[in-house]
């Protein structure tokens, strides 16, 4: 039998450009501001483990090369 997690209702205050931004992103990927917000905590989490692991976050290319990484999250 699957275990239903009760939901968490948050308030959060944020400026109109990053409202602008959350709003763009949702529309571009058809989802929820509330999804969007979901998948940058799961993202961010991601992060934060692979730097207590000492690792380093970028993006690839299509042949594997560093195009951009990322630092100061």
């Amino acid at each position: 039998m699957a275990v239903e997690k009760e939901s968490i209702r948050l308030s959060l205050a944020i400026s109109p450009e990053l409202n602008e931004t959350l709003e763009a992103l949702a529309v571009s990927r058809h989802t929820t501001k509330s999804e969007v917000l979901r998948k940058a905590i799961a993202l961010y989490d991601v992060v934060a483990e692979a730097q207590s692991q000492k690792k380093r976050i970028g993006i690839l290319d299509q042949n594997k090369q560093v195009e951009m990484e990322i630092v100061g999250i």
